[in-house]
Parts: structure tokens; C-alpha cells; sequence
């Protein structure tokens, strides 16, 4: 078993599945999950997803009906949901040889102002798994409204070895 692989199954963690959109929602998503160019990977928008793919709970904006706690976890799943698409982009996700930046967006009521808090929560997750060589990345986090109410959505960029 791959390293990071091993890391996650031993910190009791899975990979969820891809998204699955809500049945009220009809929308078409264009776009790759994941785009490989040359030595690089660029992850698209991920939301907090349950191991089923469904979108994960509480939904809302953060500071209002999602706590600041919450949100950090919700980043957490955006991560593993990023991972999940990662690895089947790539196969395995030993292959990343460096996180380079994370764009975090956070759906924030009125005066909050703790996206760096919220986005901690992806941060945290793959600075564990990856080590800092690895992990440590450029990142933002801003306040915004999200699709979906979800609180948290996050994109990346990553190295990759060419094999």
C-alpha cells in the first residue's frame, strides 16, 4: 500500500466518492475535477462530501449556522475529497512531490472574519499526511457566498512526479 495511503487508513480516515449533486439540482459541471499539465496538477473546486459522495452536513454560512469548529472540519473533508479525485487522476498519491497553493473560499455571514481559521482545517490535514517538505503550500482564504449553502470550498494546485 502506498504511503499516504497507509497514513490515511491508519488515521482511520477514507477517500469519499465523487460528488453526487442533490436530485433538486440540475446543473452541468463542464469541467475537469482534476487537470494534469506536465509536472502539475490543478484540483477545480471541491466541497465537504460524506464517504458517499453526498454533500456533507451542517450547510450555511459560517458564523451563523455553521461554528467556526465546524467549518475547520468541513475543511478537512474538502481535503479528502481533493485527495480522492487526486488519486484517481493519478493513480496514487505518492506521486504528489509538493502542495503548491490552496485557494479557500468560506461561505461567511455578516462580520465574520476568520476564513484563515476555517481553512486551517485542509491545511492542517495534508501538512499531517505530507510533512512540510511536501505539504506546505501558498494559500488564501476568503469570505464569499458558495454554491449549494456549502461552507466551505477549496481548490489547489499540486507537483507531481512524471511517472
Amino acid at each position: 500500500m502506498a504511503r499516504i495511503e497507509a497514513k490515511l487508513e491508519q488515521m482511520g480516515l477514507a477517500l469519499p466518492r465523487a460528488l453526487q449533486m442533490p436530485a433538486n439540482v440540475q446543473m452541468s459541471l463542464p469541467f475537469a475535477w482534476v487537470r494534469v499539465r506536465g509536472a502539475r496538477a490543478f484540483v477545480s473546486g471541491h466541497v465537504p462530501l460524506n464517504p458517499d459522495g453526498t454533500i456533507a452536513q451542517p450547510v450555511g454560512k459560517v458564523g451563523a449556522d455553521v461554528s467556526p469548529d465546524e467549518g475547520y472540519a468541513a475543511a478537512r473533508l474538502v481535503a479528502l475529497a481533493h485527495l480522492a479525485s487526486l488519486h484517481k487522476a493519478l493513480g496514487d498519491l505518492d506521486r504528489i512531490t509538493g502542495w503548491l497553493r490552496v485557494f479557500a473560499m468560506v461561505n461567511v455571514a455578516p462580520g465574520f472574519d476568520q476564513m484563515p481559521r476555517v481553512a486551517n482545517g485542509f491545511s492542517d490535514l495534508i501538512l499531517e499526511l505530507y510533512g512540510p517538505d511536501i505539504g506546505t503550500h501558498a494559500r488564501s482564504a476568503i469570505g464569499v457566498a458558495l454554491p449549494l449553502n456549502v461552507p466551505v470550498e477549496c481548490e489547489a494546485e499540486v507537483e507531481i512526479d512524471g511517472a
